[in-house]
């Protein structure tokens, strides 16, 4: 959300609120937290005088024969194992995170090179074309929602190729992170035989790795069915009740389609819009509310667990109703606060000061 307008903040200010979006990205501080926790768990395994605890017994007690069958041993622990798996994992997380935003930013960058439409817009608006694609990238991938244009993305509702491109950025830095992070796991371990022992641990102990992003494969389904399931019953009310509306009379069937289905998958993942929110239905504004309202990995059990399974999904059941009471509980708070400051503006300007727009802000 922004209080300022995008197109007054000059190139070097955009690169500096690119590199914060990138560095304050749900990815990036992931994979962050993985490296400073292996280093901290390293560092506990060091003596405060730098002396290396072996049994009960110090170093310098021991011979090189049995210094070296020692660190063999511990070389060849559950401990050494575990270590080593969560270093990969940090570091392809890096490679997914690079590979993403680099081939994101080109794609971006190609598109807008070569159609005249969205160039003219950037010339227009005086924005740099190699920062305006760079800066889309990362504020799409780390759902953020913001775009260096004024109006965000309405002026590029008829450029589809460049929503498409955006979708696919939104999708793969949210509900397909965990599913492309065990693919990609999969595939280190069948192309490079070094890793393959990292990348089996990682696949078959996702509960002793703790990462919050690294599920089982059936809950990494269920997380892509229930976002699937949520762009799905929006895309439908957006064609039954919006598709005549102003914001996409004057796009072709195929543009409103592609921008249809931009503004479904965006509503609930980065929030960029090509539509103009407040003149939507109000039964599409609720339910873009109640989907917002729901945390990012929500997941529908879309196939028979077995027991063990049914047992942590009933443990996630319970944490996620904790959460969404707590969440909830706040949100009221702040709407009734809000409501209570801006009674005289409710007083004096109804239509855009009203309890539910609020709660659509407060929510989003």
């Amino acid at each position: 959300m922004s209080t300022v307008e995008m197109e007054i903040l000059s190139n070097p200010q955009l690169i500096i609120m690119t590199i914060l979006m990138f560095i304050g990205g749900e990815v990036f501080t992931s994979m962050a937290g993985l490296f400073f926790s292996n280093f901290i768990s390293e560092k506990n395994n060091v003596i405060d005088d730098g002396e290396i605890e072996l049994g009960n017994r110090k170093p310098e007690n021991l011979n090189p024969e049995q210094l070296a069958q020692n660190q063999g041993e511990a070389f060849n622990n559950g401990d050494h194992l575990l270590y080593h798996s969560i270093m990969f994992l940090g570091f392809v997380i890096l490679g997914y995170l690079l590979i993403v935003n680099i081939l994101g930013s080109a794609m971006v960058f190609l598109y807008v090179s070569f159609v005249s439409s969205a160039r003219s817009t950037l010339k227009s608006k005086g924005l740099n074309l190699f920062t305006f694609s760079i800066f889309t990238t990362i504020s799409s991938f780390t759902n953020c929602g913001f775009i260096p244009t004024n109006e965000n993305m309405v002026v590029f509702n008829k450029n589809s190729g460049l929503l498409l491109v955006i979708i696919a950025l939104a999708l793969l830095g949210n509900p397909l992170f965990p599913m492309c992070l065990r693919f990609s796991i999969w595939v280190m371990g069948k192309c490079v035989n070094k890793v393959g022992d990292y990348c089996d641990y990682l696949l078959k102990n996702t509960r002793e790795i703790g990462f919050h992003h690294l599920f089982t494969t059936r809950r990494s389904c269920c997380v892509v069915g229930t976002a699937l399931v949520f762009v799905v019953v929006q895309a439908l009310l957006f064609f039954a009740m919006e598709w005549n509306s102003a914001s996409l009379k004057e796009l072709n069937p195929f543009e409103r389609t592609i921008g249809v289905l931009f503004q479904s998958v965006n509503t609930s993942q980065a929030g960029e819009t090509i539509v103009n929110l407040p003149a939507m239905s109000t039964v599409i504004l609720v339910v873009i509310t109640i989907i917002m309202y729901f945390p990012p990995y929500t997941s529908i059990p879309f196939v028979k667990d077995e027991k063990k399974e049914q047992q942590n999904q009933e443990k996630r059941k319970g944490k996620t109703a904790k959460e969404l009471l707590t969440q909830l509980a706040s949100i009221c708070i702040f709407v009734f606060l809000i409501c209570i400051t801006e009674r005289k503006n409710m007083k004096e300007d109804p239509f855009n000061f009203t309890p539910f727009n609020f709660l659509f802000e407060v929510v989003r």
